[in-house]
């Protein structure tokens, strides 16, 4: 049968037929391998990508425990002297009290109410804002008007800092002893009532020097202003004098070049002072006692 087919196979058609079934069948054939490729790819992609999650996954559990091993000693210090404290506080001011620091088991609201409903709260707060703004705005001017001339206009950079220390000579002693030395100067018989009488400027001394509102401003501006004047000194040391010079050149007036470059470039300091004056003032209370006389109060 094979001898009656080969006959036919050697036609010219019968050959251009078998070659294209050939054909088509490598087609198919690679069009098969094409496929598998573009699956055996698509695999390695998936693959790759759990990979890269996995190790994105392992980077960020790795950050984390870094961060946790950086972390747990302050934690360590946190947690039992700042965290329970302020616990303990929270549980306690829902208790009942006999008045005497005795504490009762009692779930109440008593402490609060009697609190936000007490004009004397209001009257405390009231208080302590207006010593710290006092205090702040006063400090302030000071601060920057002293360490300005520090800067700007001593030329010897060891003048200026002489300066700067002398400046600081005050506050080698005591807050409570250069609190203390302003009674004598502000008292009734003290050295300003006495040289105003002396001269016959007043008749009778001046009560609001001492044990008032003015006596606590008077001690705090005393005590806190170094702690306005050596942040904007160091924030203004960093400013290039070569910038005033040129905005001097270029026509600008003191005022512009105060309000345009030393204010602007000033400002991280004068920030710094006023979280120290603030922080200082707000947690304060022997001051406000002692120099009052009593008559008022803060907060804390």
């Amino acid at each position: 049968m094979l001898a009656a087919l080969l006959p036919l196979l050697t036609t010219p058609l019968m050959l251009l037929i078998v070659l294209l079934h050939i054909l088509l069948f490598i087609m198919w054939l690679l069009i098969l391998l094409l496929i598998i490729l573009l699956i055996m790819r698509l695999l390695i992609m998936l693959l790759i990508t759990r990979l890269l999650i996995i190790l994105l996954i392992m980077r960020l559990l790795i950050v984390l425990l870094i961060i946790r091993l950086l972390i747990l000693p302050l934690m360590v210090i946190l947690i039992p002297f700042f965290v329970v404290p302020i616990l303990v506080v929270l549980a306690a001011s829902f208790m009942e009290t006999d008045g005497f620091g005795g504490l009762f088991p009692n779930f109440s609201f008593d402490s609060y109410a009697s609190l936000l409903t007490s004009s004397l709260t209001y009257n405390l707060y009231y208080e302590t804002i207006k010593f710290t703004l006092l205090t702040l705005m006063f400090t302030a001017i000071i601060g920057f008007w002293v360490a300005y001339y520090l800067v700007f206009h001593v030329r010897s950079k060891i003048l200026a800092m002489g300066l700067f220390l002398i400046c600081t000579v005050p506050f080698w002693t005591s807050n409570i002893i250069r609190m203390i030395s302003w009674i004598p100067l502000l008292g009734k018989e003290g050295l300003i009532n006495s040289g105003l009488m002396a001269i016959g400027l007043i008749s009778q001394p001046l009560e609001f020097l001492l044990y008032s509102s003015f006596a606590v401003v008077v001690a705090y501006v005393h005590q806190l202003t170094i702690f306005m004047i050596v942040p904007i000194f160091n924030s203004m040391a960093r400013i290039d004098k070569r910038v005033v010079e040129a905005a001097l050149d270029a026509g600008a007036s003191r005022l512009d070049i105060m309000r345009l470059i030393i204010l602007p470039m000033s400002k991280s300091g004068i920030a710094l002072g006023a979280i120290f004056i603030v922080s200082i003032v707000m947690g304060d209370f022997f001051v406000v006692k002692v120099m009052s006389g009593g008559g008022t109060a803060s907060v804390v």
